[in-house]
C-alpha cells in the first residue's frame, strides 16, 4: 500500500514538475521572439535627440516610420533612417542618421547635403 502512495506521489511531482517546464519553456519562447521586433521608431528618434542634445542643441527631428536595408562597411542591416536639426555657430545644421532597427545602435550620422 505504501509503494502505491509512493508511486501516486511521484505521479503527481512529475505531473506539476512538467507543467511547471511547460509554462518555464513557453514564456523564454515568447522573451526570444519579443526580442526580434524592431525598437519603435518614436523610441530611437528620441534615444537620438537624447545623445546628440548632450553636446548640442537640436531644433527639429524626424524619422521615417518603416525600417529599410542599409550596408555599412559591407554588413547588411534593418535600420531606420532619420534626421536631427542642430545649433551650431549660430546656424541651424540638418543631419541625417541610421539607427539599427533592432538594437538602436547608432550606425551613421552625417551632414545633410544642401544644394
Amino acid at each position: 500500500m505504501q509503494n502505491i502512495e509512493r508511486s501516486e506521489t511521484m505521479k503527481k511531482r512529475q505531473t506539476i514538475l512538467m507543467i511547471l517546464l511547460g509554462f518555464l519553456f513557453g514564456y523564454l519562447i515568447g522573451q526570444a521572439e519579443k526580442k526580434k521586433q524592431p525598437l519603435k521608431p518614436e523610441t530611437v528618434l528620441k534615444s537620438v535627440k537624447n545623445m546628440v542634445s548632450q553636446h548640442t542643441e537640436v531644433s527639429g527631428s524626424w524619422i521615417y516610420m518603416r525600417s529599410e536595408p542599409y550596408t555599412h562597411h559591407g554588413i547588411d542591416y534593418h535600420v531606420y533612417h532619420g534626421g536631427i536639426t542642430k545649433h551650431e555657430n549660430g546656424k541651424h545644421v540638418p543631419y541625417e542618421f541610421y539607427v539599427e532597427a533592432y538594437s538602436g545602435t547608432l550606425l551613421d550620422i552625417f551632414p545633410q547635403h544642401q544644394s
